[in-house]
């Protein structure tokens, strides 16, 4: 009978032991698409690299990028250099943000992201399709640098719609691009490429600003009487 009962007391401990050591899967809370937050946190997890990606460098990179994209939209949606006119930069003149995201239709502001027929956020299917890869790489196992990844563009995305964002555009003091005297903050991003430029009086923030982060260049706006 001791024997039996040490049997299962060893059986026992083994099992409480796989119970400790398991992965504990990582459970990301992106809210619908339909919703503000849960909309623009999949602009902001689109816009940046993840690891394995072009353009990705570190995870503190790629929060950055985000950040910088956030702070970009706003920039858009409510803080204009005078004498900019919303339109001149934003292609709309409202200043709620999801109008700014969606300006111009499927190949607008922001590629990818639009209003529909109806007037409902929506994307193209490629931008969901990523997310939920995104989304199923970081639900297995214990959570990782996706998961850590997906829950900031999340988190400052909800923060943002909930007035909790202490955020600061860190090209804001910017006041000279080589000669040219700029407005400073970002009004524009794009893929790091040469040949991608918003046009107009847009100017190309340098590398020794931080111009390039999560492989998007950012832009300001040149100063004008």
């Amino acid at each position: 009978m001791r024997e039996l009962w040490e049997v299962w007391r060893l059986l026992i401990s083994a099992f409480l032991l796989t119970l400790c050591v398991s992965p504990v899967s990582a459970v990301v809370d992106l809210k619908p698409a339909t919703s503000p937050q849960g909309y623009v946190a999949r602009l902001l997890i689109n816009e940046a690299p993840f690891p394995g990606e072009s353009g990705y460098v570190s995870e503190a990179d790629t929060r950055a990028a985000m950040e910088a994209i956030l702070m970009t939209l706003h920039a858009r949606s409510v803080t204009l250099p005078i004498p900019y006119t919303r339109e001149q930069v934003a292609d709309t003149n409202s200043t709620n943000i999801l109008d700014v995201i969606t300006a111009g239709g499927e190949r607008g502001q922001v590629d990818g992201f639009y209003r529909n027929k109806s007037g409902q956020l929506a994307m193209v299917p490629r931008i969901e399709d990523r997310i939920n890869y995104l989304m199923g790489i970081a639900g297995q196992g214990k959570p990782g640098r996706f998961s850590r990844l997906l829950d900031y563009a999340i988190t400052i995305s909800n923060e943002y719609f909930d007035g909790e964002l202490h955020l600061t555009d860190r090209f804001g003091s910017l006041a000279r691009v080589g000669s040219i005297a700029v407005t400073g903050g970002s009004y524009s991003w794009m893929t790091n490429r040469p040949k991608f430029h918003p046009g107009g009086y847009f100017v190309k923030i340098p590398n020794s600003d931080d111009g390039v982060l999560g492989g998007n260049r950012f832009f300001t706006l040149k100063k004008i009487d």
